[in-house]
């Protein structure tokens, strides 16, 4: 049993099968949980991990508790969850509700619908959240602190609240949160149960006091109990980065992507592609760019790093598709003018070093979501930058709060508006860039991911201690 227990859906690593039966771990290549995982490193004792098997080899070990013991005292847990329980709490309740509902993506005339199928659902959501909070008080020991992670695993706070209150528990919600509104749009007796269950938490932290008030808002609204609340910014892992950026994988990357590009500028966004991340309106700012600047026709181009995500669900298979029909039609728009080369390359390929590559090599960073928790993005990219690269940001990501003075603001849903911001960054002076992205690179790596850690774990408490 341990005293430090994490708890997501994804855990920091894989298991495959090696020689002769034996569990060889291979570290996951991006988001949440490798950074999380890499400041546990840094800690002393060992902790457990508690999450979701991700391929067919971890589900076969999930009933056996598969253990890595030679990942730095990390161990891994995964849950025994049946695949109809899984697909219900995942893709239909965590991925197409309460992501929707958090990131303001619902389209009212047509979704959300709560029908038997759904309430279905959440009765499988329901089951999800008990399994982790079965193996959290199998693994626990007296008094232990638990970090639970994200929109997957709300109720879990007032599970653990009820059957293992010695436990100091906080919670960690790494999305946006919903307006009071957006919240009215949920069912009232499952809002209620989403609300209480976060609240069941010792404490419930954000990436922003935006994100925060907004809780805040919606559990004295439709709930009993506002619990501590608190906000945590988290920057880049600039060590895992560096450690990425030095490696000859990616100077292979890089070498390619300066012949790619050549004597162009170059601005570079990279995201999972799925609707939040804004993909559609970017590549139409980079239209109306090159529709406004016939002089940089032919001296600028766009490489969008994309990684597929949740392709289980109908909706994110059909905006993959939208976003690279897009981008051939715009490139058979301009490619003519442009000297024949495409301006516009979306490259949707699971590969963190060419990722770094870009990261390295970019004129500007585009990140414009419709709304992010925080997105690393616009820290992890300043700090690899190596040419003076400037950020233009949407203003409804979380990063954006604390960037605001050296990035250039956008407004996600205007178009002219980010073209503009990027005909902006390109023209800078070279004294005003350096500026920026020094301090770009400053802020970036300033909220290790330690530090958020130890910020965060230090809230932890025994659920009912403090009210707010």
């Amino acid at each position: 049993m341990s005293d430090l227990v994490v708890a997501s859906n994804r855990g920091p690593f894989l298991l495959g099968e090696g020689p002769e039966g034996s569990v060889v771990a291979s570290p996951a290549g991006g988001g949440l949980a490798p950074s999380i995982a890499s400041a546990l490193a840094r800690r002393e004792g060992e902790v457990v991990w508690v999450a979701s098997p991700m391929s067919d080899f971890e589900r076969r070990r999930g009933s056996e508790g598969a253990v890595d013991t030679e990942l730095k005292g990390l161990a891994l847990r995964l849950v025994d969850i049946g695949a109809s329980t899984y697909a219900g709490a995942y893709d239909v309740i965590a991925n197409s509700t309460l992501w929707f509902c958090f990131h303001g993506l619902f389209d009212a005339p047509k979704r959300p619908l709560f029908d038997h199928a759904w309430r279905d659902a959440w009765e499988e959501f329901r089951k999800y959240n008990t399994a982790f909070t079965d193996r959290i008080c199998d693994e626990a020991s007296e008094g232990a602190t638990v970090l639970v992670n994200d929109y997957h695993l709300p109720l879990v706070g007032r599970q653990l609240a009820e059957r293992r209150p010695d436990l100091a528990t906080v919670h960690f919600t790494h999305t946006p949160f919903a307006t009071r509104e957006e919240l009215e749009m949920l069912p009232r007796d499952t809002r209620r149960e989403l609300l209480e269950g976060m609240s069941g938490f010792g404490a419930c932290g954000f990436h922003t006091p935006r994100w925060e008030q907004r809780f805040r808002d919606g559990a004295g609204a439709f709930s009993d109990r506002v619990p501590v609340t608190f906000a945590a910014g988290l920057g880049a892992d600039a060590a895992r980065l560096r450690e990425v950026a030095e490696s000859p994988a990616c100077a292979e990357r890089l070498a390619t992507l300066e012949e790619l590009v050549g004597d162009r500028r170059l601005i570079v966004r990279s995201d999972r592609i799925e609707l939040s991340k804004n993909l559609l309106r970017g590549f139409l700012a980079f239209d109306a760019l090159l529709e406004e600047r016939a002089d940089l026709r032919g001296r600028v181009c766009l490489v969008a790093r994309g990684y597929a995500s949740r392709e289980s669900l109908a909706e994110y298979l059909a905006y993959r598709s939208e976003a690279a029909h897009l981008v051939a039609v715009l490139n058979e728009k301009w490619a003519p003018l442009c000297g024949g080369e495409d301006p516009i390359v979306l490259d949707i390929d699971d590969d963190f070093a060419a990722t770094v590559a870009a990261y390295r090599r970019y004129d500007v960073l585009l990140v414009n979501p419709i709304r992010d928790g925080m997105n690393l993005v616009a820290k992890e990219g300043p700090v690899l930058n190596e040419r003076a690269g400037l950020l233009v940001c949407s203003e409804q990501a979380g990063a954006f709060e604390e960037l605001a003075d050296v990035a250039l603001g956008v407004q996600p849903f205007d178009v002219s508006d980010t073209a503009a911001a990027l005909a902006r960054a390109l023209d800078m002076n070279e004294d005003e860039r350096a500026r920026r992205a020094s301090e770009l690179k400053r802020r970036g790596a300033a909220d290790p991911p330690e530090r958020w850690l130890d910020a965060v774990l230090t809230r932890a408490r025994p659920p009912g201690a403090h009210s707010a």
